[in-house]
């Protein structure tokens, strides 16, 4: 049965502090929303789009908590621990998306030999830019690819939306509208082409220079070629850069220039390098 492409909803980028992200992401533009803090012992201060994506800076609220988590098998908290354990405390570890069906997702995933563990439901607390709360609440199904310790996948069924005007929190000074695409990496692209395949529902196109090409509902995945280093260990599949699309990339670039921060031309579009608080290479394209 044909399957339609699987369509991104976050990107989750630990953060080391909450406070350093929500500068950093102000500084480059985005409204930040209030902080939201899971059952677990993780929190986010996530920044919303009109697409209805989103990216979430993650930090450590509570340590005991999300040891204790971890050890009762919650995968979201076990693998954000071992990432900080091996990656530091900032970076992209985790892309996901939206499902209508996180139950038949994690069926599947079992079926392919892909599933990284079991499933989770949980509520958090909504609040939005005037200070109305509601509850949140998600189910989720986890992927992952042993070859690729430092980046897993999963799927998240909303099973409850706020029902809160979140117009006010999708507006950006920096003109942004959506996330037109995820760029990732690997040594050999061509390795992770059937796995990327069962997790997007889409077909990996060539992009030329070994180069994948997945099309998600709503944006695009590219796989570029990453040498590791000839001492070092193979990369695996890493998550590199987050793309954004703008209104307009001349009025970006000097919203950047007035905050001090270097950003360089990427075809037609900006990039602004990872740093403290940002987790990610950033792009900025116009839609």
């Amino acid at each position: 049965m044909a399957r339609a492409a699987r369509s991104i909803d976050h990107c989750v980028l630990p953060a080391a502090d909450l406070a350093a992200a929500r500068e950093r992401l102000s500084r480059l533009g985005f409204t930040v929303a209030p902080e939201g803090v899971h059952p677990f012992g993780t929190k986010n201060c996530c920044v919303y789009f009109a697409d209805d994506t989103f990216i979430e800076p993650l930090a450590v609220a509570d340590r005991v908590k999300t040891e204790i988590a971890a050890m009762r098998g919650n995968v979201f908290v076990a693998r954000d621990r071992a990432w900080r354990y091996r990656r530091g405390e900032e970076g992209f570890s985790a892309l996901v998306f939206a499902t209508a069906d996180a139950d038949a997702d994690h069926e599947g995933f079992v079926r392919a030999g892909l599933s990284a563990g079991d499933m989770l439901t949980f509520s958090r607390p909504f609040l939005d830019a005037l200070g109305r709360k509601d509850k949140a609440s998600f189910k989720l199904a986890f992927a992952a690819d042993l070859r690729a310790p430092d980046t897993f996948f999963f799927t998240c069924e909303r099973l409850n939306t706020p029902v809160v005007d979140r117009s006010a929190l999708q507006r950006h000074p920096n003109g942004a509208k959506c996330i037109r695409a995820v760029r990732l990496s690997a040594s050999e692209p061509a390795d992770f082409a059937a796995f990327l395949q069962e997790v997007t529902w889409s077909k990996g196109v060539p992009a030329g220079d070994g180069m994948l090409s997945f099309e998600a509902g709503n944006g695009t995945l590219m796989v570029g070629r990453e040498r590791p280093e000839p001492s070092g260990p193979n990369p695996g599949l890493r998550l590199s850069g987050i793309v954004f699309g703008v209104d307009d990339v001349a009025s970006v670039a000097a919203l950047l220039d007035a905050a001090g921060i270097d950003c360089q031309r990427d075809g037609g579009g900006l990039r602004v390098a990872a740093s403290a608080g940002q987790g990610a290479d950033f792009f900025f394209e116009e839609t």
